[in-house]
């Protein structure tokens, strides 16, 4: 490697001084060599350490300084002289180059507009330095060690000048660390910076307008969801993104322009919710309606007659018009947006055209190769996450073309469940050994499980749970989902999900016991994304049993015979005895129970007297039936009212408990030795107590005939019953509530 003969002379010149002064004198030669055309990348490494890390920093951080000579001389140099090394890549990550970053940004936090020229200079190039060292890893990870992240939204926020550069380090940091730039609990420094960029973007009328729309995406998507979503309802910066891109949207724009309003839009929702959308007090429903429309006209532009790679090139947009309509689909189902008739038909047309695209972009993919390209993969899925959410809330559009594409979104939502599935799984069981002190020293470092498949950080099969619920009842694509082995995967999914719901803490390591006796056994509070990550669960198996369901009740023949409805039944008579009597697992244990008797109905003749998990299971949805309806001893004690904990979740357990009162019914005809058991357990005998005291009149009528109907079932299979019911005023009960169906099979004629 030859090295250009100034360059040489120079070094021996910087290794043959003896003082700072002699050196300082050298280093204005240093910087006409490095601006040479002959000076490499290699030579100018040679300067950069020849000068040495340690002199430069003496120069940065001194303030004597020669008489006569201009007071910020030393730091000038030392800067002209890190500038001119710092564009090398090698160099801006050079260790002695890092080194440098608590003195510069001591130099750019101390910026002012009213300094002297040649201070701004200085400033203007720390950074320059700053930011050469923030485009590389080492640099970066320095960065955020040495606070630049508060620092520089400080900067931002409190001064007026070269702010636009400590946003552009901030932006690049923030886009290389995503939520670790940020403080777990310290919201401030967020919510400092965004504050002042949401002003600046809010009465910004020019050209960096749109500027700050991709600088505002960046910061939000960095952000710690959690925390910043709740504290920002005390913000004023939602409202002010709001106003900047009502503005932005509401004018006549090129694409160039609303391509970035979109995705700051779609990162907005992501965070904030749909709600945020609403939040003009005024007209509080246009900025919603019109990002839908603008994202499905976008969807239907980006992928209508287009190849898959061909829609990849806008990927980044395409999936943030997926995101809107995705969040927004999921606020419409709640029926909190209040919408005249012109405006629900110009949803739907909107929404219709959109997923056309969609399932036609689905079904050219479907006849394609199998995709090995991650990238497409990855779009593949998202195409099919927003399709899920579309096909939750409208169940008559399409349908034919729905079932045309219903296999390959199944193959697709069940491809990314067994993957995520397996990496949870991995996840849990690094955990559960390092808990019991088996983890290898190689793998002892705390961190997560990296499954090397992107395709296993979204499970599409849990978002899709909600469509399969409505397309189980459909006849057609129920015979897809059977064809496609849908119920067995399900099942999978349902024992997945049961395995997060029934959590168990692993055991205590040996080395620990001893604290944890002498700390009484204190239990302590779960995580609260493990808490997250079992309420998600119990939704999830939730919606499993109603798609299960609708298929046990429409396909009986096939529930009957079928292997995978045998074992969903032995999983039910084991595991919803177990399910912890706590108010957050209630709608889980109705839906569990009611599932099973409804199984239990069909695969009667399978069930054997001597097997003891019947019973179990029996006596824990008896639990289930009997404590919905209670007296009302509170305020009349005569009437019959649903029970408080029990309340909060009626709309989801009303129907569910009379489909179970029917089935228990049901179930007794068929398997008329339950009667015993269930009249062992007391309940009979404390539905006529309990009836008793209802004032004459007092039942609702559907209540009423789930009550008699089972009384009734249960008289008829058992001979026992009668005679009990008439010791506990059965007659009473008859006369009062006019329950004559009743008063025939006790009383005759």
């Amino acid at each position: 490697m030859s090295v250009p003969e100034g360059v040489t002379r120079c070094l021996a010149i910087l290794k043959a001084v003896d003082t700072d002064s002699e050196k300082f004198a050298a280093l204005f030669m240093v910087t006409k060599l490095v601006d040479g055309k002959d000076c490499t990348p290699a030579a100018k490494r040679m300067l950069f350490e020849a000068i040495g890390a340690k002199f430069l920093k003496r120069l940065l951080v001194s303030d004597s300084v020669p008489v006569d000579c201009p007071p910020q001389v030393y730091k000038s140099v030392a800067l002209s002289i890190l500038t001119a090394f710092c564009g090398e890549p090698e160099l801006a990550s050079h260790p002695d180059m890092v080194g440098h970053i608590p003195a510069l940004l001591e130099i750019v936090s101390q910026a002012d507009e009213d300094a002297a020229d040649d201070m701004l200079i200085i400033v203007s190039e720390a950074y320059t330095c700053l930011q050469s060292i923030a485009q590389y890893p080492p640099g970066q990870k320095a960065l955020l060690e040495q606070q630049a992240i508060p620092k520089m939204c400080d900067i931002y926020a409190e001064k007026s000048f070269q702010t636009d550069e400590a946003l552009n380090i901030l932006v690049t940091l923030v886009g290389r660390f995503g939520p670790e730039a940020w403080h777990p609990s310290d919201t401030a420094p967020f919510h400092a910076i965004l504050h002042k960029v949401t002003l600046d973007f809010e009465t910004d009328h020019t050209e960096r307008k749109f500027q700050l729309c991709g600088i505002l995406q960046a910061l939000l998507q960095s952000c710690r969801k959690d925390v910043i979503s709740t504290s920002a309802k005390e913000e004023s910066w939602p409202l002010s993104i709001h106003k900047g891109l009502s503005d932005i949207l509401g004018s006549k724009i090129s694409k160039n322009q609303r391509d970035p309003a979109l995705k700051l839009a779609s990162v907005t929702m992501d965070l904030l919710g749909a709600e945020w959308a609403m939040s003009d007090k005024e007209k509080p429903k246009i900025l919603l309606l019109l990002l839908i429309q603008l994202a499905s006209i976008e969807v239907r532009m980006q992928l209508e007659g287009k190849q898959l790679k061909a829609v990849l090139t806008n990927a980044d947009l395409v999936t943030a018009c997926f995101a809107i309509l995705e969040i927004s689909l999921g606020y419409i189902v709640t029926d909190q947006l209040d919408l005249d008739q012109k405006e629900k038909q110009s949803l739907y047309t909107a929404l219709k055209g959109a997923f056309a695209a969609v399932i036609g972009l689905l079904n050219a993919v479907s006849k394609m190769k199998t995709l090995t390209n991650m990238e497409e993969k990855i779009f593949v899925c998202a195409v099919v996450r927003v399709l899920a959410a579309w096909l939750a809330q409208e169940t008559t559009a399409m349908r034919p073309q729905v079932y045309a594409v219903l296999p390959y979104v199944l193959t697709v939502a069940n491809d990314t469940f067994y993957a995520h599935r397996n990496r949870k799984l991995a996840e849990k069981a690094k955990a559960g050994a390092k808990a019991a002190g088996k983890s290898d020293e190689g793998t002892s470092s705390g961190e997560p499980v990296v499954s090397g498949d992107p395709m296993s950080e979204n499970d599409i099969l849990r978002l899709l749970l909600p469509a399969l619920c409505y397309l189980a009842v459909e006849e057609d694509a129920r015979k897809i989902l059977l064809k496609h082995k849908q119920d067995d995967v399900l099942f999978e999914c349902l024992s997945y999900h049961w395995t997060i719901v029934h959590y168990k803490k692993p055991p205590v390591p040996r080395s620990e016991r001893l604290k944890v006796l002498q700390d009484g056994n204190r239990t302590e509070e779960l995580d609260l994304s493990v808490l997250e990550e079992m309420k998600d669960s119990r939704t999830a198996m939730v919606s499993i049993c109603n798609v299960l369901m609708n298929i046990t009740v429409l396909e009986a023949k096939l529930v009957e015979e079928s292997p995978t409805f045998v074992s969903l039944l032995k999983f039910i008579f084991n595991n919803l005895p177990e399910l912890k009597q706590i108010p957050e697992n209630l709608v889980l244990h109705g839906h569990l129970a009611v599932l099973g008797l409804l199984l239990l109905k069909q695969q009667a003749k399978r069930v054997k007297k001597n097997d003891f998990s019947i019973c179990r299971y029996i006596q824990a949805t008896i639990r289930f039936l009997w404590d919905a309806y209670i007296i009302d001893e509170g305020n009349d004690p005569t009437e019959l009212v649903v029970a408080i904990s029990y309340k909060e979740h009626w709309m989801e357990l009303m129907e569910l408990w009379f489909l179970g009162m029917q089935t228990m019914a049901g179930v007794l005809q068929v398997i008329p030795w339950l009667s015993q058991f269930t009249l062992e357990s007391g309940w009979a005998e404390e539905i006529i107590e309990t009836l008793k005291k209802v004032k004459v009149g007092g039942l609702q009528p559907n209540v009423k005939s789930a009550f008699e109907d089972l009384l009734c079932h249960l008289v008829k299979a058992n001979d026992g019953v009668a005679s009990v019911l008439k010791k506990r005023g059965a007659l009473t009960v008859c006369r009062n509530h006019r329950m004559m169906e009743l008063g025939k099979h006790l009383f005759g004629d």
